[in-house]
């Protein structure tokens, strides 16, 4: 394997200090999920670390103790801090407690799930998210890419325009892309005179608040008779993809999930409280 070479310039690795107000920088999450080679993941700490980024997640690696794997370190390159730092969960809804905003990287188009942006699309969306808390992006294996329940559980999609007709980049050149993108993005804002957000608008749900509403609103339709478990078709990632457009608030999370428990209390089925 090629020994690889720092060539990031010291002012492009060193980007706390242009770090915008927002605290874009430190409020993102780069969540790769099942990454399978160990260079890809130290690729990958380094793609962040040259973009001023440096909260890497791994949702269930397929190597043991990656972060100290030695094909890992070398293709870190410098930024075995982030490397070692990256913090280690079992499945991808772990990996997003806490944050309310979340876009899935993919390759496939898909008949269903969130807004499909393009990346500085996307970064646009994510500078405008990060005043309000934690965001992530979403990353998927090197082989098969994301599973439709990891798609689900994002709050948009986005997909990088690559030439169709040789479109392989492989983990960590994603990461690279999406980086600079939301590091151009969060510059820019940087510069701008901060606005301040309207009065009546509310906290934004997180994604753990967001799956469990989703869980009380199925078990709810079930007891309906209006969703069938045994024939469910496509109900939820139809309601789903509805409820990704519209960036739910706390509130109407709690909403939503009361209309649940009064079905559920209606119909006699036990709540459970999801």
């Amino acid at each position: 394997m090629e020994t690889p070479q720092n060539t990031a310039a010291p002012s492009e690795s060193g980007a706390a200090s242009s770090a915008p107000p927002s605290g874009g920088f430190t409020s993102t999450r780069f969540v790769l999920v099942e990454p399978s080679h160990p260079g890809n993941v130290g690729a990958a700490a380094r793609a962040l670390k040259t973009m001023g980024f440096s909260r890497l997640v791994l949702v269930a690696p397929r190597v043991p103790h990656v972060q100290s794997d030695p094909e890992a370190i070398a293709m870190a390159s410098g930024a075995d801090d982030v490397l070692a730092s990256a913090h280690v969960v079992p499945t991808l809804g772990e990996a997003l407690s806490g944050v309310h905003w979340s876009i899935a990287l993919t390759a496939r188009t898909r008949e269903y799930g969130p807004p499909r942006l393009a990346p500085r699309a996307a970064a646009a969306q994510a500078s405008a998210q990060v005043g309000v808390g934690d965001i992530a992006l979403v990353f998927g294996n090197e082989r098969t890419g994301l599973a439709n329940e990891h798609v689900d559980q994002c709050s948009a999609l986005a997909h990088i325009p690559a030439n169709p007709a040789y479109s392989s980049l492989n983990l960590a050149q994603a990461v690279q892309v999406l980086a600079y993108e939301l590091r151009v993005a969060f510059l820019e804002q940087a510069s701008e005179p901060s606005a301040q957000p309207p009065a009546e608008a509310g906290t934004l749900a997180q994604s753990d608040e967001i799956e469990r509403m989703y869980v009380h609103l199925e078990n709810a339709l079930i007891a309906l008779d209006f969703l069938d478990p045994r024939n469910p078709k496509k109900l939820m990632p139809r309601l789903r993809r509805l409820f990704a457009r519209t960036g739910l608030e706390r509130e109407e999370v709690n909403i939503l999930r009361g209309v649940a428990k009064h079905i559920l209390l209606k119909s006699g089925k036990p709540d459970g409280d999801a």
